[in-house]
């Protein structure tokens, strides 16, 4: 009894679409396939010849890379195959950077290094790396590795840094000294 139910269910077969067979009639709307013409023989470079023994045809098309006749090694058509010009008859491509066409700045003499030592020594407050490569025209770790001040003094100076950004943090809000404790917590758990 449930296989007539199942049965009584089920619909006809009929096919629902167009099928590609039979083809329409000439003269209807559908257009007929597209048949590209021959390539070899709707060419103007081509050479047709006819082989009468054999009853077939010889066609050649030269190939589209050709050289031209003109081309010759002494004088080449294509640009890749002349050979290089002199180096100093080419123009350079510009330079990616701007900084690139700075001249490097002068190198620091026997004599400043002595001058940076003396008055790094003298008064490390006043004369920072900083300072001192503005005054001499160089990096602030040239002076460092140059002149580098003493631990006993180095000490000192962490010291009072320390005092006067402790001073600073006194006058943060709670909002501010929360956000910084925050993010000191964060860092030591990366």
């Amino acid at each position: 009894m449930l296989g007539r139910r199942l049965f009584s269910f089920a619909r006809p077969l009929t096919r629902n679409y167009a099928s590609k067979w039979p083809r329409p009639k000439p003269g209807t709307s559908e257009r007929p396939p597209y048949r590209a013409p021959d390539p070899l023989i709707n060419n103007s470079s081509v050479t047709v010849t006819p082989l009468l023994d054999e009853d077939l045809t010889f066609i050649h098309r030269p190939p589209p890379t050709a050289p031209s006749p003109i081309s010759y090694t002494t004088n080449p058509v294509s640009p890749l195959l002349r050979p290089p010009l002199p180096s100093n008859s080419t123009a350079l491509p510009p330079l990616l950077r701007p900084s690139a066409s700075k001249s490097a700045p002068p190198r620091v003499t026997a004599e400043q290094i002595t001058e940076i030592r003396r008055l790094r020594s003298l008064d490390p407050v006043k004369w920072t790396r900083g300072q001192l490569a503005k005054k001499f025209h160089c990096t602030q770790r040239f002076v460092a590795l140059v002149a580098a001040t003493k631990k006993t003094t180095r000490a000192k100076l962490i010291q009072r840094r320390d005092a006067e950004h402790e001073a600073n943090r006194v006058k943060w809000s709670e909002k501010r000294s929360l956000v910084v404790a925050i993010s000191q917590k964060r860092r030591q758990y990366w």
